[in-house]
């Protein structure tokens, strides 16, 4: 009877964990054929408040649909409060988190995240990690790529310089200045900037990189403009959209903006309020990371 009773209790256990199995095989699958969608395309970018600036994510958001007719393209910022601010104004911008559950509820089965920002620095490896997750995890997605950000490689660094040569204002001259700001960063990816300053001084003596919160500084960038008896200075920012950064710590009326700082040091400032996403020619370099994604997809 004992021995009865055991082999009837280890035939249920391995009844349950065969339905047990089977049930989380079939889960994993993620969708059935008749509700499956896909690919889709993730835009995520820090974000921004400042009305003027979505100019720039229109234009990135028009040659990622040119590039990719008919294939869906959703948002994500990755700033909490910048989502929290539009959100007291009536718009609802989603976190990566939040935007990639959604597909994944609607059917999705294969997204591409493209990162909008400049470097590979810890924003962009967040969403690389959270991202790779939801591929991970029973009934996630088939398949997920993730596009690198503006500068990853050295031949990334090449083309941006050669195509931002290209879009400085025509009526500067060569002994004027152009000054860019980039934002910095905490992580090891701030050398990017660095690199970024060597490459530029090699194309163009006169065109410095500075960073708002990394390396290398104003003062750094204002050291070299004063020893080279510079004059005058376009000042743009080094960053997909010309939000509170460019306005404000760049060509904001404070005196610890930059162009009050460059201007009490006897250097007229020229601030040019426009993100590199407006410029064709440099959103084009997003793009191509996108397309690269794109192709991982099965």
């Amino acid at each position: 009877m004992v021995k009865r009773l055991r082999i009837i209790v280890m035939a249920l256990f391995l009844a349950l964990t065969l339905a047990a199995t089977s049930f989380a095989g079939a889960h994993a699958t993620g969708h059935t054929k008749a509700d499956e969608k896909g690919p889709g395309i993730l835009l995520v970018t820090f974000g921004t408040s400042i009305p003027e600036a979505q100019v720039s994510f229109t234009n990135i958001e028009k040659k990622v649909k040119t590039a990719f007719p008919g294939v869906p393209v959703r948002w994500a910022y990755t700033s909490y409060i910048i989502r929290h601010k539009l959100a007291k104004q009536g718009r609802n911008i989603d976190s990566v988190e939040i935007a990639l559950a959604k597909m994944m509820d609607e059917g999705y089965t294969q997204v591409a995240v493209q990162s909008l920002h400049m470097i590979p620095g810890a924003e962009f490896h967040d969403i690389q990690v959270n991202a790779r997750l939801f591929g991970q995890m029973s009934g996630g997605f088939d398949n997920i790529a993730i596009g690198y950000p503006m500068l990853s490689t050295a031949a990334d660094l090449d083309r941006a310089v050669e195509s931002f040569i290209r879009v400085i204002p025509a009526e500067r001259k060569k002994d004027e200045a152009v000054v860019l700001m980039g934002h910095g960063t905490h992580h090891p990816s701030d050398a990017f900037y660095s690199a970024m300053m060597y490459k530029f001084q090699k194309a163009d003596p006169n065109i410095y990189v500075g960073t708002v919160e990394g390396h290398p500084t104003l003062d750094d960038v204002k050291e070299m403009l004063i020893k080279k008896g510079v004059k005058k200075a376009y000042l743009i920012p080094f960053m997909s959209v010309a939000g509170d950064h460019a306005r404000n710590d760049m060509a904001g009326a404070e005196e610890d903006s930059w162009q009050s700082i460059l201007t009490k040091a006897g250097i007229e400032c020229v601030p040019v309020l426009k993100g590199l996403a407006e410029y064709d020619i440099l959103a084009d370099i997003w793009v191509d990371h996108l397309k690269t994604a794109m192709k991982h997809l099965k």
